[in-house]
């Protein structure tokens, strides 16, 4: 019996994003995440005592480098070498633009396919087949680079790609499954989607997913993928890698009329939250929704309450809040009174659709956009569509603040 680790999209080093970095006590945890996972991994590997460990593509993180990054590497590797397991590595879109990934000097234990395609033998029956990326874009294909499954072997074939295609994710070396199934090979090992996902069981097309998410878009638990091999049948079982965990909740308040039945909800909603979280440690995004009656006071006292919630998450064990939203549902037309603060709603209602307000919201919402790095400002606003979608949200929050001070002192 054979076992073998496959993962991918490690990021070594690359920064993970969040709020909740504003607490000293999660900031070195969440720092040395992509790290910690890798090590974890490794961990593993030597005590399942498999015959290879598969890097899928992205070990490393694009241009980020810091001056550690090849040491940490290359003393990890060397403990599986030590072990006696052999590394086989296919360079994804990040690696291939790491100037990191083309200067170190790996070990003799470690097999890094080239673009052109090859194949290993691992032991009398089993093969690695692999292909990396010649650089950070690849809009074709890499299927014509493999080279033909060995006759009577297990065949286990590495690939970066995007397959058909992924929200949130560009494509890179698109290909489909059907495709897949009939180049003949017994195991996919991809990379490149960091979500996890068996897309098929004959033959096994697996993306293992990140072992470490990088802020709440990546949200929830990571993995990798452990293949055990007996007589040339193939089992797959998934490997649980988070070090930290990215969480998006929502909690419904329409029963809290006061304060404490607030706290109380918040309590028990925390700890049954840090029940399903396997991971070490967990960073939350909590979403208030509903339509209590003190509405408006919550909304009011938003700093207040996102303080207390971020008491209450410690108080539930290594939980971290990355933000606290509210998306309360509007009060009932009858429960408005007719007052200075409902005639100004209705203004800023009215404002809100008029063109001249729109532009000029459009303008200020772009001046503040571009001076963000890249990645985040095409994660806000990808498109025009998604920058008027923010362009309402952001117009609709504010009038809401403005009601929230006036309405949250009303008798």
């Amino acid at each position: 019996m054979i076992k073998i680790l496959h993962t991918a999209d490690l990021h070594l080093d690359s920064p993970l994003r969040s709020l909740a970095l504003r607490n000293s006590g999660l900031r070195d945890t969440i720092a040395a995440a992509s790290r910690s996972a890798f090590s974890q991994l490794i961990d593993r590997a030597i005590s399942e005592e498999v015959a290879a460990f598969l890097i899928a593509g992205d070990l490393f993180d694009g241009k980020e480098r810091t001056a550690t990054t090849g040491a940490f590497l290359l003393a990890e590797l060397d403990r599986l070498g030590e072990a006696g397991i052999e590394v086989f590595y296919i360079k994804g879109n990040h690696d291939a633009e790491n100037p990191i990934a083309g200067a170190l000097d790996l070990p003799a234990h470690v097999h890094v396919f080239d673009a052109r395609g090859g194949k290993k033998q691992l032991t009398d029956d089993i093969w690695i087949h692999g292909v990396s990326f010649a650089d950070s874009h690849a809009p074709d294909s890499l299927l014509p680079r493999f080279k033909s499954p060995v006759p009577g072997a297990v065949n286990i074939a590495m690939l970066h790609s995007s397959l058909g295609g992924a929200a949130g994710h560009d494509d890179y070396a698109p290909c489909s499954i059907t495709a897949l199934a009939e180049m003949g090979f017994d195991y996919w090992a991809l990379g490149h989607i960091h979500k996890r996902q068996v897309h098929s069981q004959t033959p096994w097309v697996v993306m293992p997913g990140m072992p470490q998410g990088r802020d709440i878009g990546e949200a929830g638990p990571k993995s990798a993928t452990l293949l055990t091999i007996d007589r040339g049948c193939i089992n797959v079982s998934e490997v649980p890698t988070s070090v930290v965990e990215f969480v998006h909740t929502e909690l419904d308040v329409t029963e809290a009329d006061n304060n404490e039945t607030l706290r109380a909800l918040l309590k028990a909603h925390l700890k049954e939250t840090r029940h399903a979280i396997s991971a070490p440690a967990g960073v939350l995004r909590l979403t208030l929704t509903g339509c209590p009656a003190r509405h408006w006071k919550f909304l009011r006292d938003r700093d207040v309450w996102s303080e207390q919630l971020g008491e209450l998450a410690e108080s539930a064990g290594n939980l971290w809040i990355d933000k606290l939203l509210f998306a309360f549902s509007p009060p009932s037309a009858n429960d408005s009174a007719g007052n200075a603060s409902d005639e100004l709603a209705t203004t800023m209602a009215t404002i809100r659709t008029e063109p001249g307000f729109t532009e000029l919201a459009r303008t200020e919402v772009e001046t503040v956009l571009q001076a963000l790095p890249a990645t985040i400002r095409d994660r806000l606003m990808a498109d025009e569509a998604e920058r008027d979608a923010l362009v309402e949200r952001l117009a609709k929050a504010g009038a809401d603040l403005v009601l929230a001070q006036m309405k949250g002192v009303e008798k």
